[in-house]
C-alpha cells in the first residue's frame, strides 16, 4: 500500500513538473513572437533627436518672502533636533 503511495506522488511530481516546463516554454514562445511584432510595427527611432531639458537658471535675486521662508525652514531644523537630540 505504501509503495502506491509513493508511485503516485512521484507521477504527480513528474506531471508538476512537466507542466511547469510547458508552460515556461510557451511563455518563451510567446514573448520572442510578441517581440517581433513590436519591434517590425513599432521600430526604435535611434537616429531621432531626443528633446533636451531646459537649463535652469539660477535665481539671483532674493526676495524678503524667501528669506522668512529659509528663516522658518532653519527654525524648524533647529526645534526639531532640540526636540530629539
Amino acid at each position: 500500500m505504501d509503495q502506491n503511495i509513493i508511485i503516485d506522488g512521484l507521477k504527480f511530481m513528474v506531471l508538476g513538473m512537466v507542466t511547469v516546463y510547458l508552460f515556461l516554454a510557451l511563455m518563451i514562445l510567446v514573448l520572442r513572437i510578441e517581440h517581433k511584432l513590436v519591434t517590425k510595427f513599432f521600430p526604435n527611432k535611434a537616429n531621432s533627436p531626443t528633446p533636451q531639458p531646459a537649463p535652469i537658471k539660477p535665481q539671483i535675486v532674493s526676495s524678503d518672502n524667501d528669506l522668512a521662508l529659509v528663516a522658518a525652514i532653519t527654525a524648524a531644523i533647529q526645534h526639531h533636533k532640540n526636540q530629539n537630540g
